[in-house]
């Protein structure tokens, strides 16, 4: 039978296999740059940090009062934005290059530095430990749609403040073997972990080439940096530690109450960032982004499940892309205290956007109560939802395979298609559930009328009593413990 394919190939045919979602246009995106950059040049920033001051009074250009208010001209801010790169391989500590930061690859995970956890067995919220983040660093690496870790909570059972930091690092490492973003105390911190995780990739030539992780930092909207938040800045400037400085701005409290007010004034202060670190080094892999959302006015709650914040990060993204750097960005998170409906509600909406949008590093995954409670079971829940995501974003294929007329014109008029080697070669390319419910009632009720949350609840717990992550091995053991005693022998004086 003759193939019933036309033979001709249609000229300047537009295809679009995956979905695409763009919030602002290029227009728009010019007219928030251009008001940043005003806002840099007649308002401009303060900035607590002696020689981060000292450099830019030493580019000529930059203009320094003497209330450590610092100006920039759009001229050096163009300059800087021209020496990042546009690409930053992320590697874990099993030596794995798995995280390729470009232009509309989308990687997922946690958030850091959650203050609460909600106990597991009494169910009642407390502080958060050392081992409620090892049971987190476990959950992600046994997760398969989780790329990179943050801490998921504050260790809060360690001896001091100032050197929580290492602890909470060697937590981390105890049970992830994937690429991390870590918080640190201060740039003395910072300069700790990045000693640790030296240990594991022999020396600071090859973190370089493809580092461990990357290190978050955040400055205080409006328009202020403060002198520990520098000094993490100009420290990974000089090691080229991947860095995002991420404004956190509340639309309404700490910034414009609207949209396109917050993304200028949260693009001002990524930009000082950038100039910043282009006078230290140029060249520093600097990754923008924060969490961008709006305090609710009724309850004064910043709010991790608005779709306001999805908004206004998708079009952060688009602000990135424009700018040629990688982008930072949020979902997966809720402000219920619970997981249940509103969290699957407010954890969708937000990674389904992120992930569309083409952000590099969607966090605070698993978060709820607005941030302040850390739910092992809500990472569980929400690695379902970024597979029925990643599987949105596969979009549509129209090629010969995909339009399939082989296979209809073989079933013909009331044939069937179960029994067709096309269906077999392509059934295993949907989204299979672990833990959505597809089965009949009978089915359903016989197996124990089982909810969504008996299910998590169950692989959390399976989790945490089967899996054993790659160890770390006794001579990198040994090196990351002489680091975190020296640590505190420093802040015991």
């Amino acid at each position: 039978m003759e193939s019933i394919m036309p033979d001709m190939q249609p000229m300047n045919q537009t295809v679009q296999e995956t979905p695409q979602f763009r919030v602002l246009t290029e227009d728009q995106i010019e007219q928030i740059y251009f008001a940043a950059l005003d806002v840099l040049e007649r308002v401009g920033s303060r900035v607590h940090e002696d020689e981060a001051l000292e450099l830019f009074r030493n580019s000529n250009e930059a203009v320094v009062s003497d209330d450590k208010r610092v100006r920039v001209p759009a001229s050096l801010v163009e300059r800087a934005l021209k020496s990042y790169p546009r690409k930053i391989t992320l590697q874990g500590r099993n030596g794995k290059r798995s995280v390729a930061l470009q232009k509309d690859h989308v990687y997922f995970g946690t958030g850091s530095d959650l203050p609460f956890t909600y106990d597991r067995k009494t169910g009642e919220r407390r502080r958060t430990t050392y081992k409620d983040v090892t049971d987190a660093a476990r959950i992600v690496d046994a997760l398969p749609n989780f790329d990179f870790f943050m801490s998921h909570g504050i260790v809060s059972d360690v001896p001091n403040p100032q050197t929580y930091d290492r602890h909470q690092f060697m937590a981390m490492l105890e049970g992830c073997t994937k690429p991390m973003v870590v918080t640190s105390v201060d740039g003395e911190g910072l300069e700790d972990l990045w000693k640790m995780a030296c240990l594991f990739q022999g020396g600071e030539e090859e973190f370089r080439l493809s580092p461990m992780f990357v290190a978050y930092i955040e400055p205080i909207s409006p328009l202020t940096n403060d002198r520990s938040a520098v000094e993490k800045l100009l420290f990974a400037a000089e090691k080229g530690i991947p860095a995002m400085y991420t404004p956190c701005p509340s639309s309404g409290a700490t910034a414009p109450a609207t949209i396109a007010g917050m993304l200028v004034q949260s693009l001002a202060e990524t930009l000082l960032a950038a100039v910043m670190c282009y006078l230290k080094k140029p060249g520093m892999p600097l990754i923008m982004g924060g969490v961008t959302t709006v305090m609710d006015m009724r309850t004064t709650t910043y709010s991790y499940g608005a779709p306001e914040m999805s908004l206004a990060s998708a079009a952060n993204t688009d602000i990135s892309k424009w700018l040629n750097l990688l982008m930072f960005s949020t979902g997966g998170c809720s402000d219920s205290k619970w997981l249940d409906e509103q969290a699957a509600i407010e954890s969708t909406l937000s990674l389904l956007t992120a992930f569309l949008s083409g952000a590099n590093l969607v966090h605070d995954v698993g978060y709820i109560d607005s941030g302040v409670n850390a739910s092992l079971e809500s990472l569980v829940m929400n690695d379902e939802i970024i597979g029925m995501v990643r599987q949105v974003g596969k979009g549509i294929r129209t090629d010969e395979e995909g339009l399939a007329l082989k296979v209809i014109n073989e079933a013909g008029p009331g044939g069937e298609f179960v029994t067709r080697d096309h269906t077999y070669e392509h059934w295993r390319d949907w989204f299979l559930p672990r833990f959505m419910d597809r089965s009949d009632w009978e089915t359903w009720n016989s197996e124990g009328c089982k909810t969504m949350s008996d299910r998590v609840n169950e692989e959390t717990q399976r989790i945490l009593d089967t899996y054993e992550p790659q160890p770390i091995d006794d001579a990198t053991r040994k090196g990351l413990k002489e680091i975190i005693d020296a640590a505190e022998k420093r802040h015991s004086q």
